[in-house]
């Protein structure tokens, strides 16, 4: 056996002795903030609405201020905009839009997202109104003719910029009609992010429009994508729905008071890797923590409310590839003092943020409303007051002046001989206040009644009357809801929600006279609901239908002689 130098056993000896090393403390993982800007519901609104916000200052007071116009919300963008950022939105960019934009098929609005740096936005409903070869045009681009105005008149459309997703939405063979979802690369994280608009589409927008294509249910929709997402290296993921809340407290309360609505019902169902949901559709403003389904920490909730007034900043925080804060708040986009229609003046505050409008935005806005404007601005007929729209679709004297025009447009044999007539509550955008003179004009007709529907009248049993009018008060799944359907002013009926579904309409009278079941009855509608629109079913069973020119028409004939705003107390509700 060799024997070790006395050294080297020195030296052995010391090493099996020695302190093990102290292992130093993992370095702090990196954090990345990602932020989302979003909007929803812009619905074509270059210029300003004229719309006021009520606000609550920093000192606790509250106050009105002006908002939108998109040269001011991209000047929002543009000052909000960090080095990881996107712009994204939830739907109804384009359709039901004011004329500025409606004359020109929407493809000035189209530009303007694009201006801004929009990225991504899910379908909406009203993406819908004019079909989906419309549609893809609008995307793609291009100067094929799909409706009765005249593409690119302005100059060639080009298409969008951004990417539109329908992860629902599928054509008769189960082809995608848009893209699903992507993964957007911001370098140490990867976001997934899916679209979609609501699954009852087809009853929001005429049935021919939507004929061949599939809506799916959203939460199975949404859920299906994520096992990809994660599988490319999804670190978390961002769902862009056009569905959204309702809130009992104002806008700008952190706490969300009596917050409802179906997109609550669709949180429940997501797989919890979906950490926030940008939401639209009821032109409701909120941010909201929801509690996961199963417990696991929470998800967040936004909508920045409707035409550009606000806008949402989203913080996403990630340590390294886990997601540990998120947060978010609505921004009012302050924009030109205007003067009410009470005669009280709307001036931003210095209190809170202002932002200078984008000169090239401001630009295109200038030189598309200059375009519309020997149309818009051509006085059509006069009102001698203002014909106030109801928030809720309710009845309204907008509404019942809209249905007295259909019937007195209808009523001729030779025009369909119609008895009565209905507007649904959805299909009045906005209320109708005449100038000092009491002009009304086309423009501002064009605003109530933005979707180009014709007028049909068919034939209906007072049965069949009935269960329309039982339509009003039970959802396409079967759930409670109270929408209207407004009556011309010879028609009235009395409902008691209290009573069960399909017996809650109490009365019904047709000048005077209570309506005879086995009676026929000749009923007007716009197109939309005659064809089963908003999911009122029974005007599709009607016979004899015939057709009537258009419902802006009906609106420009009813006020040439001139007209005072019809009262409201055609419908009763009972049992409050």
């Amino acid at each position: 056996m060799r024997r070790l130098a006395p050294l080297s056993l020195a030296l052995l000896l010391a090493a099996c002795s020695a302190t093990p090393p102290v292992e130093s403390p993992p370095l702090p993982l990196a954090e990345t903030e990602v932020q989302l800007l979003a909007i929803n519901d812009f619905h074509g609104r270059l210029d300003a609405p004229m719309q006021a916000v009520p606000v609550t200052l920093p000192d606790g007071s509250t106050t009105r201020v002006p908002a939108g116009g998109a040269a001011y919300l991209a000047g929002a963008i543009n000052g909000l905009r960090t080095e990881t950022s996107i712009t994204v939105a939830a739907g109804d960019l384009i359709g039901a839009t004011p004329i500025a934009s409606a004359l020109f098929l929407d493809e000035p609005t189209i530009e303007a997202l694009d201006l801004m740096g929009l990225q991504y936005s899910a379908l909406g409903n009203h993406e819908f109104d004019k079909g989906p070869d419309e549609l893809l045009r609008i995307i793609n681009g291009g100067c094929e003719k799909y409706t009765n105005l005249e593409p690119c008149r302005l100059q060639p459309h080009d298409g969008a910029d951004f990417t539109y997703f329908g992860a629902n939405v599928t054509r008769a063979d189960g082809s995608a009609l848009v893209p699903t979802s992507t993964l957007h690369d911001f370098g140490s994280v990867q976001l997934g992010i899916i679209g979609l608009p609501l699954d009852d589409t087809p009853l929001l927008v005429a049935p021919n429009l939507v004929a061949g294509l599939n809506f799916a249910d959203e939460a199975d929709s949404a859920n299906a994508l994520v096992a990809d997402l994660k599988a490319q290296g999804a670190d978390s993921i961002v769902l862009l729905i056009h569905e959204g809340a309702y809130n009992d407290g104002r806008w700008d309360d952190p706490a969300c008071t009596g917050l409802s609505g179906p997109v609550l019902a669709i949180h429940e169902r997501l797989d919890p890797a979906i950490s926030l949901i940008v939401s639209g559709h009821t032109h409701n403003a909120y941010d909201c923590s929801l509690p996961m389904p199963d417990g696991s920490g929470e998800r967040l909730l936004t909508s920045a409310g409707r035409y550009g007034a606000m806008l949402t900043d989203i913080r996403m925080t990630f340590e390294g590839e886990r997601l540990v804060r998120l947060a978010a708040d609505n921004l009012v986009v302050q924009g030109e003092p205007f003067t009410d229609r009470d005669g009280k003046e709307v001036v931003p505050s210095n209190a809170l943020p202002r932002f200078a409008p984008d000169p090239r935005v401001a630009a295109l806005v200038e030189r598309t409303v200059r375009a519309a404007e020997p149309m818009a601005n051509r006085i059509v007929g006069t009102l001698s007051g203002p014909a106030p729209d109801h928030p809720n679709d309710f009845e309204s004297p907008a509404a019942n002046l809209i249905a007295d025009a259909q019937l007195a447009a209808t009523r001729a044999p030779e025009h369909g001989g119609a008895q009565l007539a209905f507007i649904n509550g959805g299909g009045v955008r906005t209320s109708l206040v005449p100038g000092p003179d009491g002009a009304i004009t086309y423009g501002q007709i064009f605003e109530v009644q933005p979707f180009g529907n014709t007028l049909m009248t068919v034939t209906l049993s007072g049965a069949q009357l009935k269960q329309l009018l039982e339509q009003q008060f039970v959802s396409a799944r079967g759930e409670d809801q109270e929408y209207h359907l407004i009556p011309s002013s010879n028609f009235s009926f009395a409902y008691d929600l209290s009573r069960p579904q399909g017996d809650r309409i109490v009365s019904m009278t047709l000048d005077g006279q209570a309506i005879d079941p086995a009676a026929d009855y000749r009923v007007t509608a716009n197109n939309f609901i005659a064809n089963g629109g908003d999911g009122y079913s029974v005007l599709k069973e009607g016979r004899n239908r015939t057709g009537a020119g258009l419902d802006l028409d009906a609106v420009i004939f009813w006020l040439a002689e001139g007209r005072d705003p019809p009262p409201v107390g055609r419908i009763r509700k009972l049992g409050e």
